[in-house]
């Protein structure tokens, strides 16, 4: 008897600012998970301004707005960076993108189904703010993964972010990614201080998946648009990518 395929993982990516390396540490990890056998699909969710296509240096005909304009099989979109990675490219410029209505979340909710079937893993890399896309996508997926910095502001958009998602929409499962770490002890107390935070005024445990180190290689593999765990493996932030890929099933 044959073995019943498993149901894809939807995975999203999120932050309540941008600039906190967001969409590199989707790129990142989805190499990262390729690596343990898996199939995985990236989806560029950031319908206004998408890069996922400048981070891999690919050239895109079609989109996410194509598809949802045409109606035509999303296997069309995607593009194979290798046979096991996959992208569907999002929109860039177009500011309608942004506040899709019922209807068109309704359709790209049923392309992203479709596809998954094909994948192990579906990482969808959303736009970052609160806008209504980033917060049908946290609804949409089976987990999400928030990635934040040290940086102040980085921590009060995401305990914006996380509050709007617990109090009007009922999500209550959080998994944090800490970027950008100078050291082990700046990296405990901004997670400490975030958790307190929640679990003081939300009632929330946030789960900490990990934690990515301040390095050079990171902003060097970005200018280069080349992935900076294929450029430089063993540095340090490419090991902590490998690490998190290995820690993939504490998502809660």
């Amino acid at each position: 008897m044959a073995q019943k395929k498993k149901k894809p993982l939807i995975l999203c990516v999120t932050s309540g600012k941008g600039g906190v390396g967001k969409t590199s540490f989707t790129v990142n990890f989805a190499i990262a998970l390729t690596r343990n056998d898996n199939r995985v699909l990236i989806v560029d969710g950031d319908m206004g301004l998408a890069n996922v296509d400048v981070l891999l240096r690919l050239s895109v005909k079609q989109n996410i707005r194509d598809i949802l304009e045409s109606g035509a099989d999303p296997r069309q979109a995607l593009i194979f960076v290798r046979p096991d990675l996959a992208v569907l490219p999002g929109s860039s410029g177009v500011p309608e993108m942004v506040a899709l209505g019922d209807h068109q979340q309704n359709r790209l909710a049923a392309f992203i189904l479709e596809v998954a079937q094909d994948f192990d893993y579906v990482i969808i890399d959303t736009a970052a703010g609160i806008g209504s896309s980033v917060l049908w996508y946290n609804r949409f997926c089976d987990r999400n993964i928030f990635i934040l910095s040290p940086d102040p502001t980085s921590m009060t958009d995401a305990y914006a972010l996380i509050k709007l998602l617990s109090r009007d929409h009922g999500i209550n499962r959080f998994n944090l990614v800490l970027n950008f770490v100078q050291g082990a002890r700046e990296g405990e107390h901004t997670v400490e201080t975030i958790k307190r935070v929640t679990k003081r005024f939300l009632k929330l445990e946030l789960a900490h998946l990990g934690s990515i180190p301040e390095d050079k290689s990171v902003k060097r593999a970005v200018l280069d648009q080349v992935p900076f765990i294929e450029q430089t493996p063993g540095s340090k932030a490419s090991r902590a990518i490998h690490d998190l890929a290995q820690r993939v099933d504490m998502l809660i």
